[in-house]
Formats: structure tokens, C-alpha cells, sequence
């Protein structure tokens, strides 16, 4: 509230609403629940529908400015696919580079740690199974970070590739705009699902989307909040492709905190 001007008052305002609405949360809705229903609080009283766009553009400035750098350090590794995974995973280091005074060398560094690091799952097997797929559906996360995922999208069979990003404000996850800063509306079809969570919550996603998703052959979903949406509540062929951020998303996968995750949770590949 503060960071896009608002008085104290609303500040005020918008706390007692969020604390009344937190009072009647069903503990049984996955995070992203809440998430969606405080920044609908957020956006109303702030009288801001996009509070994030600043954030968002900054984070989409910085990772373009990156993305040579990275690209080259896909290009160059033993398995570009497995790096393109990585890449795309650690993305969302870009949060901070974008919102603290972390500078370029100190993200390129941590994008060298990432193509290093021990991965949790498989990413042959998705390389095989995107092979394989007649259809994937991309699931996108952050604003800055699709930015990333567009090194993986250019791996997979484009003519047979959707993205997916939300279909209204959802703190800085990607919009339309987003991903078409990012280029990714050059090269494969992009769908907006409808949605202002924080996540993929199938009920309020539009109809089209959800005959894409249930006609998807393959679905690669990005970040915990689509894992924490997904991963209980449907049997469709979904890689989970994330960093396991907090102790709650890795002890759910079986995983170290801070793991970069590729995984599909029913037969933990």
C-alpha cells in the first residue's frame, strides 16, 4: 500500500480488511487463495488495479539486460536443455536484483551457482515427455522471470507450445504485456487464463483455459504458486518446475529448502 502512495488511513483500512477477511480463511484452500483475496482488498482500496506495474517493469528491464549473458551461458553448456531448466528456474532471482541494490555481477553469479547446483528430479525426462508431447501448456510465473523462461520455450517444439499467464493483476506475476516484453508472443501462442491468483486456481479460470489445460499433453508449471494450486488438485501430466523457497513447499515435495525442483509429485520423477 505504502509503496504505491497511499495514505495511512487506507493503509489502516486496508489492514482491518485483510485482518476480517483472514479470520473467516478456509485453512483448507491452498495459499495462493488468500494471496488473491488480500490484493483484491489491496487493489480496491488503493484504488490501484495494478500496484505492481512499476516492479514488474523494472524486473522485465533487468532481465533483458541480463538475458545475453545467460543465453550464452546456456549455449555453452554440456546439456543447454538441462541449463535452459536451471535458467528458467532461478529466474526468480530477479526479484532481487530488481527491488535491492544487487547488482549484475552479483545475479550472474548466482545464475553460475544455479547451472551447478544439484537438481531435484528430472529434467531428461521432460526433454523426453516435451518431445514426445502433440501438446504443452507452459505455465508462467513472475514478471522478469518469463523473461528466463523464454531460453526454455525456445527448446521445446514451438509449433506445439501455449503460455500461459494470468488474465489480471496478481502481485507481479506475468501479464500479457509481460510476455510480450519478453518476446515470447513472437514465437509461440500466449493465453491469458482469466485469473487474478497467485497461482492456477482452475475455478476462476475462464472456460477456454480450462479446455486448453485438460487438452494439454504436456503441462510445465512454474513457481510454488503453481505447485501449491495444482499439485493436490489434479491428475493432468504436470512437471512442477520451481525453487522450493520455504521449509512448508519442501517438506510437501521431499526436498531441501532452496532445492531447484523438476518434478512430477505422483510418481516423484
Amino acid at each position: 500500500m505504502r509503496s504505491v502512495g497511499a495514505h495511512e488511513d487506507q493503509v489502516h483500512e486496508a489492514l482491518r480488511a485483510v485482518l476480517e477477511h483472514a479470520s473467516r480463511m478456509n485453512f483448507d484452500d491452498p495459499p495462493p487463495v488468500m494471496g488473491r483475496d488480500i490484493h483484491r482488498i489491496v487493489r480496491r482500496v488503493a484504488g490501484d488495479g495494478d500496484p505492481f506495474r512499476a516492479i514488474k517493469r523494472r524486473q522485465n528491464e533487468f532481465a533483458l539486460e541480463l538475458l545475453p549473458r545467460v543465453r550464452e551461458r546456456v549455449e555453452s553448456a554440456e546439456d543447454p536443455f538441462e541449463a535452459a531448466v536451471r535458467m528458467a528456474i532461478a529466474g526468480n532471482i530477479i526479484d532481487l536484483g530488481a527491488k535491492t541494490s544487487l547488482g549484475e555481477r552479483e545475479v550472474l553469479d548466482a545464475v553460475d551457482t544455479a547451472l551447478h547446483d544439484p537438481i531435484d528430479g528430472d529434467p531428461a525426462g521432460l526433454q523426453t515427455r516435451a518431445e514426445e508431447a502433440a501438446s504443452i501448456l507452459y505455465l508462467a510465473d513472475n514478471a522478469g522471470e518469463i523473461v528466463f523462461d523464454r531460453l526454455l520455450v525456445e527448446r521445446l517444439p514451438l509449433e506445439r507450445v501455449t503460455v500461459a499467464v494470468r488474465g489480471e493483476p496478481a502481485i507481479n506475476d506475468a501479464l500479457m504485456a509481460d510476455a510480450e516484453t519478453a518476446g515470447l508472443t513472437e514465437i509461440v501462442r500466449v493465453v491469458e487464463n482469466g485469473s487474478d491468483a497467485p497461482g492456477t486456481i482452475l475455478a476462476d479460470c475462464t472456460p477456454e483455459f480450462r479446455d486448453t489445460f485438460g487438452s494439454a499433453d504436456l503441462i510445465i508449471a512454474k513457481g510454488q504458486g503453481n505447485y501449491e494450486t495444482l499439485s493436490h488438485s489434479t491428475d493432468r501430466q504436470v512437471f512442477y518446475l520451481l525453487k522450493a523457497k520455504c521449509p512448508v513447499i519442501a517438506r510437501d515435495i521431499g526436498c531441501e529448502v532452496g532445492a531447484l525442483v523438476v518434478r512430477r509429485p505422483r510418481d516423484g520423477s
